[in-house]
Formats: structure tokens, sequence, C-alpha cells
């Protein structure tokens, strides 16, 4: 509703701007929907001069649900149907926990056993001691610590409420399906129409002290027959002006505080670790609860990543938490690394001494999805990528030559960057990490082929001794004609370009599954981090729906869409901007996948939505829609910034302020907004005067246009 659409509301409800109120200090009954509704739209059956005058709109939720939670019974209803949406048995965690669905508890004490015939039951900030007898179809809110002995009837609920600031309560009692008031002592023989009896002062108050297992019985055996002149009475009106949420919130988190150090303690069986853990460990700090028992080394993998992180965030030493959260990673990363130690390598030599094996791949460029092919998310819940394979100025940008080297040694040279470093040992091939080092990704790639103890089939006294087993050095030759911190998946694309390349010349049989995810595997040695959308988005051409399942062993699958929407003369609107603004994805990423590793709710949620949008954008290019392709674009834009507000900086926004007239969407490539922009613009003309501005005022002396061209290979590799 706009400001202008309530302001009508409030008009019609009896608003009076002279006074500032409502006529009658109450609103007076207009139905939304039935007289307001009918009132709207470009044919309105309903004839109202100010409603006729809104503008409306309607937005398709595909495969849209309405959950009621009007009623008592409904708020139950509703809760099982959205509890039971997943029916997966292999998406649920913890099967066969409750005796009955529909049995639901929150920030309360249940020390009672809930069997089969308990049914219809919501728990909410109350105690229910082992005295309590239960049956079925109850609402049972706020009651206080107690050691009672209470036999609440079916179809009966429970609501005791801290009134004031005193020690005074409210205890009501009223049934399941009925909201009426029956008869009650004062007045007796007069029922209350809704209208009246919500106003009419028909609930008891008590002190703590009166508070007894005796009085709550007795109210909920004879819920509106009080007779004693001297008990004060308070209507329902009046208690949503008096109730105390200070003691009523006060009361909860006591009970939310015991719950969680339970759920804790009981991890296997309950569903701590499923938690938003980002919040329960603000609760642990700031109530100074202990932080629970160590788990056993043989919990499941993800419980414990969850676990550790969680310490990390609770434990305010800071030596302390960066253990943690270096325990968290590093789990993380050895986890994958074993991946690739079950199937140790066998290096053959398999060239001519004279051949020389090019490998060549494209970038990517990712249009829906990024962030959710990282781990742990991917491994919780799988991720979803929409991304294509590019070249560019009609060459693929990275490129690696191998070729025999007659010395037993490996030879390492960046045409780029124009270094050069020898490796003789095993120690100097393994130190992929050294601070400095220009050649950590052929470092790593040459462990995982088999040049390493780690992961070779055969072990050697030296990496002397295996090159000349194997037959000749090897000498590595790497070209990436991309900047730094470009956002197109350069530093995994060239990994997966050296594993290629390396297993063609060493007879190593890898497709080009096996390559990427090798990638990710390499990706972790290097301890960046990462997902695996950028190697696949390289290594497989065209524009393709990637997607997998959870587990730790992510293997997607590749569903291509069609591209002729990019060859084709429109094509020429959608235009590949080299900002010249960097940012290193590394710190971003540590950020974020920390918050995938607490189930922070933030990330989460975006991070589903990114999942449903990655769908949504490859139907797009099904239709052969360019400009919902756009729009598209544009949505994982805006969730990329949700993620990370530090993605649109001031020096991109100002470049995108420039040529916003000009354009249907843009968005920032890669998951650390890296310096590449892909812009759409609204037609071809729109790009010529896109192009004229940001190239007759650059942006700094880097920036610059780049052309661009679907690749429909991806990765190739052939020989002289």
């Amino acid at each position: 509703f706009s400001p202008k659409a309530l302001k009508v509301m409030f008009d019609r409800c009896g608003w009076d701007d002279a006074s500032n109120t409502f006529d009658g200090k109450t609103p007076s009954f207009y139905d939304m929907y039935t007289t307001y509704g009918q009132a709207l739209g470009k044919n309105p059956t309903l004839i109202d001069e100010a409603i006729n005058e809104l503008k409306v709109a309607i937005v398709p939720l595909t495969k849209g649900e309405f959950y009621h939670f009007g009623t008592s019974a409904e708020l139950i209803e509703s809760t099982t149907k959205l509890q039971n949406l997943v029916k997966n048995q292999e998406e649920i965690w913890h099967n066969k926990v409750k005796p009955s669905p529909d049995v639901f508890t929150q920030n309360a004490i249940t020390k009672i056993d809930f069997t089969g015939r308990h049914n219809c039951i919501w728990v909410e900030n109350s105690w229910i001691g082992a005295k309590w007898t239960l049956n079925s179809k109850h609402i049972i809110t706020g009651v206080p610590e107690n050691d009672w002995a209470i036999t609440l009837p079916e179809e009966t609920c429970l609501d005791i409420l801290p009134i004031g600031d005193a020690d005074k309560w409210c205890v009501r009692v009223y049934s399941f399906y009925d909201p009426q008031l029956p008869k009650r002592g004062i007045n007796a023989g007069k029922p209350y129409a809704a209208a009246d009896w919500f106003n009419e002062p028909v609930y008891q108050l008590f002190h703590k002290a009166e508070l007894t297992e005796e009085t709550v019985q007795y109210v909920i055996d004879n819920p509106y027959s009080y007779t004693e002149s001297g008990r004060e009475l308070i209507s329902a009106a009046e208690i949503a002006d008096e109730v105390n949420l200070y003691r009523q919130y006060a009361q909860r988190n006591s009970y939310l505080q015991s719950n969680l150090a339970g759920m804790a303690k009981n991890w296997k069986q309950s569903v701590f670790y499923q938690l938003d853990l980002k919040h329960a460990s603000a609760v642990y700090k700031k109530s100074g609860l202990a932080l629970p028992p160590e788990l056993p080394a043989q919990a499941p993998l993800i419980t414990q990543l969850h676990d550790q992180m969680f310490r990390s965030e609770v434990t305010s030493d800071e030596a302390v938490s960066a253990q943690y959260e270096a325990n968290a990673f590093g789990l993380l990363r050895k986890t994958i690394i074993e991946t690739a130690q079950t199937e140790l390598m066998l290096p053959r030599l398999d060239v001519q001494s004279d051949q020389i094996v090019w490998g060549r791949s494209p970038i990517r460029l990712d249009l829906a999805g990024g962030w959710t092919d990282t781990p742990p998310n991917c491994l919780i819940n799988g991720g979803k990528v929409l991304n294509l394979a590019v070249e560019l100025n009609g060459q693929p940008p990275l490129q690696i030559f191998i070729k025999p080297c007659e010395e037993y040694k490996i030879i390492l040279r960046s045409i780029d960057l124009g270094v050069k470093e020898d490796v003789t040992t095993f120690e100097e091939l393994a130190d992929y990490n050294g601070v400095g080092s220009a050649f950590s990704i052929p470092k790593a790639a040459l462990c995982l082929a088999g040049f390493s103890p780690e992961f070779s089939e055969e072990k050697h006294g030296s990496l002397y001794e295996q090159l000349r087993s194997f037959g000749m050095g090897i000498e590595i030759s790497l070209l990436a004609a991309i900047p730094k911190g470009s956002g197109l998946g350069t530093s995994s694309i060239l990994a997966s370009t050296v594993l290629g390349t390396l297993s063609d010349f060493c007879d190593l049989k890898w497709d080009k599954y096996t390559i990427s995810s090798r990638t990710l595997v390499l990706e972790q040695m290097l301890t960046t981090g990462g997902g695996w959308q950028d190697q696949y988005g390289g290594v497989f051409g065209g524009v393709k729906l990637l997607e997998s399942r959870p587990g730790i062993i992510q293997r997607p699958t590749v569903r291509w869409a069609p591209d002729n929407i990019l060859r084709d003369a429109s094509a020429a609107s959608v235009l590949l901007y080299y900002t010249g603004i960097t940012r290193v994805a590394k710190n971003i990423l540590a950020e974020i996948v920390k918050g995938m590793f607490l189930n922070g709710n933030k990330y989460l949620s975006i991070l589903e939505e990114m999942n449903h949008h990655a769908v949504k954008t490859y139907e797009a290019f099904q239709y052969g829609d360019l400009h919902q392709v756009a729009l598209a674009t544009g949505i994982s834009w805006n969730l990329n910034q949700q993620l990370d507000s530090g993605t649109n900086t001031p020096e991109t926004q100002a470049i995108i302020g420039r040529i916003s007239d000009y354009i249907i969407s843009c968005k920032l490539l890669g998951a650390g907004g890296g310096g590449y922009m892909l812009i759409f613009a609204k037609d071809v003309e729109a790009a010529s005067r896109i192009r004229g501005i940001l190239t007759a005022n650059p942006t700094n002396n880097r920036a610059r246009f780049v052309e661009w061209s679907i690749s429909s290979n991806g990765f190739q590799v052939s020989r002289s």
C-alpha cells in the first residue's frame, strides 16, 4: 500500500484529520477485500472515486499457497502443513522425533512425555511440569515456572499473562474451537456478542502468591463462574494495553536459554545445529551460557563444521575464537581434499620428446545463482548457477603449454607475469601456499596429477627419481590474458586448464567433470575456497544451468540453454566493460562462508532465493527473450548486493549512474564484485551511446570495453 492508498483506507474507517484520530476513538468496520478491493482496477465493480484513482498491480505467485492463521485450529493446521512441505526423507535430518506431527513446543519447558494420544497441541513460553496431564487440542501460552499438578481437559486452552509492573497475572481459559464466551457468574444469564464481550471485564487478575495449583485448576474447570466481589477483572481489550511485555520476554528468554542448552546437549536427536546459529550464539554470549560438550570425532561432518564455527562465534577470547574458525575451515578443506586421495594417480608420459600440449579455456560470465555453489552451502543444500562461457577479443584468454624437458625437474613459466621458477624437490612442489609464489596453481595441480607422495599410486624417494621413472622433466608455461581480480573466475578456470592439459600430457584420462571436481579440491589446497561454478562455467561451453545435489561429492549436472539471442544482431546491445576497479574475492568469501557455517538466516534466505532465480533465468533463455534475461540479470545483481553490501562500491555506482538512462540492467561479475561489468543496453543504439559516454570519460586509465563471444567448446586441448 502506498501512503496515498493507506490514507484513503483510513478515511473510509472514520479517520479525522483535525483531531488526528478515528471517530469514536476506534476504526469503524471496513472490509479490505469485499469493499476496498472491488473498487480497484481499470474496471471496478464498486464506484469510489478516491479508490478508483489508485494504481494497482497484480503480481502472480507461481505455485503460491495461502495458509490461514485466523483461529486456534488454523494455527496448528497451517503450521503442520508448512512443516510437512518437505516430504523427501533424505532432506529430513531427524525422523520420528515427535510422536505426533502436530505437537509444537517453542521456548517452553516440557517435562511430560508426549505420546501418540497427544495431538493438536501448541505450547509456547510455558512451563509444563511432570505432574501436568494434557489431552489434545490445547494452546498453552505464558505459563510461569511452577510445580503444579494440572489437568487440562480436551479442547481447553490456557493463557497466563503478566499484567502491569508489579506481580499481577491474568489467567485466561478459552475453548479451542469456540471463541465466544459462555455465561459467567456476574451478569449471569447474559451471553456476550463479539462486539460486546471483547470490552467486558471477564478475566481475573491474581498476585503471584495467589497463582497456585488450586487457583489455576479452578479457573480451568470453571472458566467464567466467579462471584467474588473483591476480585479484580480485566477485559481482553485492556489486556492488550496492560500486558507487561518486558516480563513476558524475560520469561521467554529464560526458557529459550534452557532449551538451547538442552538441544545442544541432545544434538543427535535435536535440530540444534540446524538453527540460526548466528542468533543462537548471540543468546549464548548475552546470557553467559556455557559452551556445549565437545562433539565426538564420529559426529557427521556437517554437524562438526557448524559446531566449530558456533564455538568461534560464542568464544570471547580472540585467539581461541580464531582457532575454532580455523578448525571449521580446516575440516572442510581436509574433507574435500580427501575425496581426491581415494583415487591415487599414476602419471605416464604420453607425448613425443618434441611435442607441445596446448590447453586453452574461455572465461565465464555468471548471470544467476553465484554463491549457491560455495561450500558448505552446496554440501548442505545443493547449488544452482546459470552462467556462460565466452572468449575475449576472439581468443580463449587462458592458455597453458606443456612440453617435455630433458632435465629431471619441473620448469614453471608465466608469460604474462614474465617470471620463472624451477622445482626440483617434493618439498618445493608441496609449497604451493608459499607467500608470493606466482605458481601456486600449477604446483598444486602437479601434486593432484600424482607428482606428490600424497596423491601418487607409486611411491618415490624424490621428485628427481619420479621424473626419471616418468621419462622426462616437465616444462609448463601459463598465459592469463585477464587482469587480476576481474570477477571472471580466472584462477579457477586457469586451474582447470592446467589440470586438463596435464591430464592429456600424463595420460590421466580425466573427463571434463573430473577436471572440474579436481579444481574444487585444488582451491581447497590453496585455501582460497570457492565453489564449482567458475570451473564448470569455463570448462563446459555455451549457456548452461549447473545444478548440484547436497553431499560431499559435488558433481553438478549440466543443462544447456539455447544461446541464439547472444549470437544474433541484438547481442550487440550486451556489453562487457572492464571498470579497472578490482576486489579480491578471498576475504569476501570467508565472511559469507562463515555465515553459511552458522546457518545465518540473512544468508540462507538469500541463497535459497538465488537457487530459485537461477532456474528462472534459465527459462528466460529457453524462451529466447533477451529482455527477460536482462531483467533476470538485474535481479541477480540486487541479490548479490543483499548478500554483500560492499559489492556495489561508490566508484561502481558512479559508473552505473552515468549510463542508467540507457540500460535495462547491469551486473558486476564474480563473487567479489570484480572488475568486469556486464551491461544490457535498451537497444543497439543505446549500447552505442554507452560506449561513447564511458570511452570519452573513462573511470580510470585501465577502464575499457572488451569484445566477447560465446564459446561453444569450453576447454580444449590439442598437440603440436
